[in-house]
């Protein structure tokens, strides 16, 4: 935004009314489509070309984020060095070639690398993205983390329907859809490469002989805001990895369409409660709204661990998630944007995806139990669903949480 008083007083309308913000929602909202039309389908895919066990394909698939969280270290920092423009154009250009290798080898010996290598577009688009966001927002403009949040739930909805269709005409049928889309935000990003190298803004050069990435680190709060992240996305990984393998088991050949259906309507309930959150964030405190989203996640895992096939109590399930979701998912990105500097948001935002080691170690915690039990599995994590409550409740954190 171009004042600091209309900043300041930026709702959804404001935010959405800058041409940038509009094309960097545009493109996050491409990519979700995209990373969403693939991702689910791959343990389901791992285990249709495969033979491993549960807790193998959970290792494969949260490697992406495992690859992404340690890569986004250094990602971050190159972001605020050579520029977060031309990292999300690599970033994007690299989803499109894996994507396309994905549609046209079958081997599991190049399939299972092929799948690592994601992470590391990931690492390239995730801070490169929300740095342009954060910078195109402005001080105040903590909603346009809301905005993004709709655009990867939208991208959610759509992702799994399209995934779903391609996957029941072919495997390669999943893989080109989403190279296609990514090539889109390749060229998306690359038209508006000007307006984007205006935006940025860079380390100075005098303090480029640093790893600036270690001065968040430092930060208390932000370490706190890293901690509860990383819980939440141990808890928040079992929605794409472990529960389309108990559906699975539950429904056999039933399992991609049922998936995609209860995804696509957690991801639809995600986009339009953001409006609701955004209301409750103005007269709650963060204390408040984290209890509230971490009873949402318990009370889902509860519903599906009872539904028994019944559809009416997994769609109950998916509505009480999708509160814990709406709540805590955008939270961690809305504090850092108030805390990192302009010139260091790139390193901020890098550090921040250590929190996808939650969506490595969620998968594996979650096959491995549901291998010892369907009751040991949900048992468990309707627990853990609280872990990030008392990190979120920390005095030291300084916030007012509003």
């Amino acid at each position: 935004m171009t004042t600091t008083t209309q900043v300041r007083q930026a709702g959804f309308a404001d935010l959405i009314g800058d041409r940038t913000v509009r094309v960097l929602a545009l493109c996050s909202l491409i990519n979700s489509c995209a990373f969403f039309g693939m991702m689910p389908f791959l343990a389901l895919y791992l285990a249709d070309i495969t033979s491993l066990p549960p807790a193998a394909i959970g290792a494969f698939t949260g490697s992406i984020a495992l690859v992404g969280a340690a890569g986004a270290l250094a990602g971050g920092a190159i972001t605020d060095r050579a520029g977060a423009g031309s990292l999300l154009r690599a970033g994007l250009l690299l989803y499109t070639l894996l994507a396309a290798a994905l549609a046209t080898v079958t081997a599991p010996v190049l399939v299972l690398p092929l799948i690592v290598c994601l992470g590391g577009a990931l690492m390239l688009v995730g801070p490169s993205l929300k740095k342009l966001m954060s910078l195109a927002a402005g001080e105040g403009g903590e909603l346009v983390f809301r905005i993004r949040f709709m655009t990867v739930s939208a991208g959610a909805a759509l992702g799994p329907l399209a995934g779903a269709a391609a996957y029941s005409v072919s495997h390669r049928a999943l893989f080109a859809v989403s190279a296609a889309l990514f090539a889109c935000c390749v060229l998306l990003v690359h038209a508006r490469r000007d307006s984007l190298r205006v935006l940025d803004v860079r380390v100075p050069a005098a303090r480029q002989g640093r790893w600036t990435w270690t001065h968040s680190l430092r930060d208390g709060r932000f370490r706190l805001v890293l901690v509860s992240a990383v819980l939440i996305t141990l808890v928040f990984a079992q929605l794409e990895s472990v529960i389309p393998l108990y559906l699975k088991g539950e429904s056999g050949d039933r399992a991609p369409t049922l998936f995609a259906v209860v995804f696509a309507v957690h991801a639809v309930l995600g986009f339009a409660y953001q409006w609701p959150a955004a209301w409750l964030a103005r007269r709650t405190t963060l204390p408040a709204q984290a209890g509230v989203g971490c009873t949402g996640f318990a009370v889902a895992f509860v519903c599906w661990g009872t539904s028994d096939g019944r559809a009416w109590v997994l769609l109950a399930g998916v509505l009480a998630w999708t509160v814990g979701e709406a709540l805590l998912m955008p939270m961690a990105d809305l504090v850092t944007h108030r805390l990192a500097p302009d010139a260091e948001k790139g390193a901020f935002f890098g550090a921040l995806e250590l929190r996808y080691l939650g969506f490595f170690a969620g998968p594996i915690l979650g096959g491995a139990l549901l291998d010892s039990g369907t009751w040991h599995y949900f048992g468990v994590m309707a627990a853990l669903s609280f872990a990030a409550w008392p990190v979120l409740r920390s005095r030291s954190l300084g916030l007012d949480g509003r």
